[in-house]
């Protein structure tokens, strides 16, 4: 079946099952792989994109029900920033935190606290523990907390358990 997607903003035509995983469509067939497989059930947000601005594991939306909608995936994250940039906010801050070791997850956390910020622009540590669950191996979460509050209107009060969710 024909599937017409907006990815990063251009219109993608692609042949697809309806039933095949966004992440799939985007990595296979779109060529795009920042998203990353994780788990494949949800749970570690490695493959994280934005669906109108909102952050999904698109391991668990199937791409048809994506038509109609703006995904954005971490190759398009810097070209939804304002200014002229070719990284976004969080991208530059979780470079100037020194945020990642591995690096595997952290696409789908760069997604996931870009929406966050998008949504509530001072989160407090419970906020961003609550609502960015996604899961690191390497246990980075308290520079992914520091990245975050580094872009938020005021620094942190608490200093919080260094676990995010």
């Amino acid at each position: 079946m024909e599937i017409v997607l907006k990815v990063n903003g251009i219109e993608r035509r692609v042949d697809a099952d309806p039933d095949t995983p966004l992440l799939w469509v985007i990595r296979e067939s779109l060529g795009l792989t920042g998203t990353k497989f994780g788990c494949g059930i949800g749970a570690c947000g490695a493959c994280t994109v934005h669906l109108n601005g909102a952050a999904v594991r698109s391991c668990l939306v199937p791409a048809v029900t994506s038509r109609d909608q703006s995904i954005t995936t971490i190759e398009g994250l810097a070209s939804t920033a304002a200014g002229d940039s070719p990284l976004h906010p969080v991208q530059a801050a979780w470079i100037a935190q020194q945020v990642p070791q591995c690096g595997y997850c952290q696409s789908g956390m760069i997604m996931a606290a870009a929406a966050l910020l998008a949504q509530i622009p001072d989160p407090t540590d419970e906020q961003i523990d609550t609502i960015v669950t996604n899961l690191c191996r390497c246990g980075t979460y308290e520079r992914v907390r520091r990245a975050i509050r580094s872009l938020a209107r005021q620094p942190s009060a608490s200093q919080g358990s260094g676990r995010l969710a």
